[in-house]
């Protein structure tokens, strides 16, 4: 360990990219490799493609954007594909499971590593909350649908806006049992449900465009007008503040206010580096799953847009039935009301997939944290199936309290600010390890990297001000108590700084016995001394040709497990030099002591005189060896 990370061992100390990509976890703290490049295509669609295609594109062409909202989707995907660049660099760099806490620990350090992770744990926490609900109302509305009678007993405990919801609950302990089985069964799963979710997107484009207006496309930018009265975000009191304006829809700026609306829903590229150390030569597979996944995204998002205006126009969006999912009600308005009761179905389906994706990046983020102690390390621990089942039960467990107990619903736009919070960081993180350790290899590297990482942080920021004045204290609080939660526990129980304080292990010098009367043989284990002029071959008291005592010729081996936290080779031997004071280090057991494995038991007389080197008649007496006893 060098003096520079000794002198900083606080709690900015930072994570080595080397120790950040080591294998040598240990049976206990290892991934099984299972994704592939189109694996973690399908993970990205798992997360990205939720019911919000099924709605978003109606919600804000006739509310904010007008057929505008086309070009919403573009501006919002561009900010997003310039995060996933980032996000695509660092993964290359550090495939860990962590994600943006671990590019985190290696740029900025381990406070700032514990901030991003606990951002990570409440938007994911609370998303797959959220979404457990979503997922109870589409149910319900798709089994009135179809006509199913719902029992009177359960008529008070499913759709339920909060309070306890059974099929919440269900949907919950249905994931969470997936996951703690296995990563193979739950990826299978996880292929069966886009692929049909991905069928569904594909008819329900195709019959849209058969109902397709032309005209429903203009004015494709509708007049200016006041935004009506509600909540405000950051950025509409930083203007009131400043120019005395108000919030405006449609126009211009409606079109530029849908935009980070459509982005939150292209949120989850990101969860695809948390699967890095489950992925075979993840520096470069990872980087092409995070963008493919992206662009397939876009593509399939605007795509439902353009058909769903198209077919409808913005004032006949709006006069659509509210309590039904948005697009079904606009099949049933022009009569084709089977592709209603698909859409309810594809909708189950998104929701059921983008769970799974939360929990399974849920459990990997707690699971690294955990490894590195910030987090209690059991969490950490395999099961027979390779994957972390304690995080994943606990995480799971966490997920269904919150999902039953809190109003999760009005709490959606926390998950919004946790995953933007790490994209700062991640974008930060490139310029700091492009100037920090510009000799690491990148796979994929950043294009036109300081001003492109510029450009995403204002864009990210952008994103951020567009949220409520309300979600910004309610993440205040939530970062506050995470920070206290470091300060009391992770700070002492941190992995890194447990290593950097244990001293190296320095070899025993033992104590030289002098040497045995004439014409008695030398204890045994002990090699013959060297003689004055040739330490290997000079002729000694015991005769010519002796084997030589064993000598310290470089450094030991550090006491620090190669892997994750390695350290190298540590100076070491009898006289190796403290690397904070400079000074040699003392003797490990000084004279006396009762631990030292080489003392004799002071009732018993030594048969070679006293220890000092001098025999019975007081005169000094050449040792009989020239090296140290091994221990």
């Amino acid at each position: 360990m060098t003096l520079d990370m000794r002198m900083r061992n606080n709690m900015f100390r930072r994570l080595p990219v080397e120790q950040a990509t080591g294998r040598l976890y240990g049976g206990r703290h290892r991934l099984r490799v299972v994704y592939r490049t189109r694996d973690l295509v399908v993970l990205g669609l798992g997360v990205m493609i939720g019911s919000g295609i099924f709605k978003i594109a109606g919600e804000q062409a006739s509310s904010t954007a007008g057929p505008g909202v086309l070009v919403s989707f573009l501006i919002a995907g561009g900010v997003c594909v310039l995060a996933a660049l980032a996000f695509a660099e660092l993964s290359s760099i550090i495939p860990v499971a962590g994600s943006a806490y671990s590019f985190a620990y290696v740029a900025f350090g381990e406070v700032w590593a514990w901030v991003v992770g606990w951002a990570l744990i409440m938007e994911l926490l609370l998303a797959a909350s959220v979404l457990a609900r979503v997922w109870s109302l589409y149910a319900t509305q798709a089994l009135h649908d179809f006509g199913v009678p719902i029992p009177s007993g359960l008529g008070d405990l499913i759709g339920q806006q909060k309070g306890p919801d059974v099929f919440a609950l269900g949907i919950l302990l249905l994931v969470v049992l997936m996951l703690a089985g296995g990563s193979r069964m739950s990826l299978k799963s996880l292929w069966f449900m886009v692929l049909a979710k991905v069928i569904v997107i594909g008819l329900v484009i195709a019959t849209a465009l058969k109902f397709f207006h032309p005209g429903n496309l203009t004015p494709f930018l509708p007049p200016s007008q006041p935004a009506p009265a509600g909540e405000k975000t950051v950025l509409d009191a930083v203007l009131g503040a400043v120019g005395g304006g108000t919030p405006h829809v449609f126009g211009t700026w409606g079109m530029l206010a849908a935009a980070p609306a459509i982005a939150f829903a292209y949120i989850g590229f990101d969860l695809i580096a948390t699967a890095s150390e489950e992925t075979d030569d993840a520096p470069r597979k990872v980087p092409r799953g995070i963008l493919t996944a992206l662009v397939i995204a876009i593509v399939l998002y605007a795509a439902v847009a353009f058909a769903l205006v198209g077919m409808m126009g913005m004032d006949g969006i709006a006069t659509l039935n509210p309590d039904k999912l948005l697009l079904a009600a606009a099949f049933d308005s022009v009569g084709a009301g089977a592709m209603g009761k698909i859409v309810d179905v594809g909708a189950m389906l998104a929701l059921t997939t983008v769970i799974l994706v939360l929990m399974i990046s849920l459990t990997r983020v707690v699971f690294s944290i955990s490894r590195d102690g910030l987090l209690p390390r059991p969490l950490a621990a395999m099961s027979r199936y390779k994957v972390p089942s304690r995080a994943t039960l606990v995480a799971g467990g966490a997920a269904v309290v919150m999902s039953q107990t809190v109003d999760v619903l009005t709490l959606e736009q926390l998950v919004v600010i946790g995953s933007l919070f790490a994209f700062l960081f991640v974008a930060a993180a490139v310029l700091a390890l492009r100037r920090s350790r510009p000799d690491l290899h990148r796979p994929f590297r950043m294009p036109a990297a300081p001003l492109v990482v510029l450009l995403t942080i204002v864009a990210v920021g952008w994103l951020m001000l567009n949220l409520n004045v309300q979600t910004w204290g309610y993440f205040a609080v939530w970062m506050a108590v995470g920070l206290v939660l470091y300060l009391v526990y992770g700070r002492r129980k941190s992995q890194m700084k447990l290593l950097l304080d244990a001293p190296p292990e320095r070899p025993v010098a033992a104590r030289l016995a002098p040497a045995p009367p004439p014409g008695m043989a030398p204890p045994p284990g002990m090699a013959p001394p060297p003689g004055p002029r040739d330490a290997y071959s000079s002729p000694g008291p015991y005769g010519t040709g002796s084997r030589p005592a064993e000598r310290h010729s470089g450094a030991p081996e550090s006491s620090y497990p190669t892997g994750r936290y390695s350290a190298g080779r540590q100076p070491g031997g009898q006289f190796a030099r403290d690397p904070r004071s400079g000074e040699r280090a003392p003797e490990r057991y000084p004279s006396g002591q009762a631990d030292d494995p080489y003392a004799l038991d002071p009732g018993v007389p030594d048969p070679y005189g006293p220890r000092g080197g001098r025999g019975q008649s007081g005169e000094h007496q050449e040792p009989p060896h020239g090296g140290r006893h091994r221990r």
